[in-house]
């Protein structure tokens, strides 16, 4: 395990490290930076959909490392985006994730899972009630 000699560091890294797993897991596939990326550019298109309270609400509940990149270059002005059919949330998914291991969907739908099984559920129905119904359907 790399450490960086200070606990709050360590603990995040590895709960990081933890996340990245499942979602491999969850993906099928063996490759720790294609399961970042597709993480990253999930929670990128549920963030710019959620209201600015709700991303706070589920950042919370992040690992700090995690919490990091969902935050990156994140602006609150203009949100939520009007992303109301999966054909647009997906584009959004691939406008910031391009793989051939990994379609969008895909993506989508093992993060949703992962969050499902590592957010609380009551953080979860609180996500889920702010998209419109055809963007649920992502979900497990």
């Amino acid at each position: 395990m790399i450490t960086a000699g200070l606990d709050v560091f360590d603990r995040t890294l590895h709960k990081t490290y933890e996340w990245l797993a499942d979602l491999m897991r969850l993906l099928a596939i063996n490759d720790r930076h294609v399961a970042y990326q597709a993480l990253r550019a999930t929670l990128y298109a549920l963030r710019d959909r959620l209201t600015a309270e709700e991303v706070a609400q589920l950042g919370a509940q992040l690992p700090m490392l995690v919490r990091g990149f969902y935050y990156e270059g994140w602006d609150p002005t203009a949100k939520p985006l009007k992303l109301r059919h999966i054909e647009a949330f997906l584009a959004y998914i691939a406008s910031e994730f391009i793989n051939d291991e990994v379609e969008p969907e895909q993506a989508a739908r093992a993060v949703f899972a992962l969050l499902a099984e590592r957010i609380t559920k009551g953080e979860i129905e609180d996500v889920k009630h702010i998209l419109p119904a055809e963007l649920r359907e992502l979900w497990p």
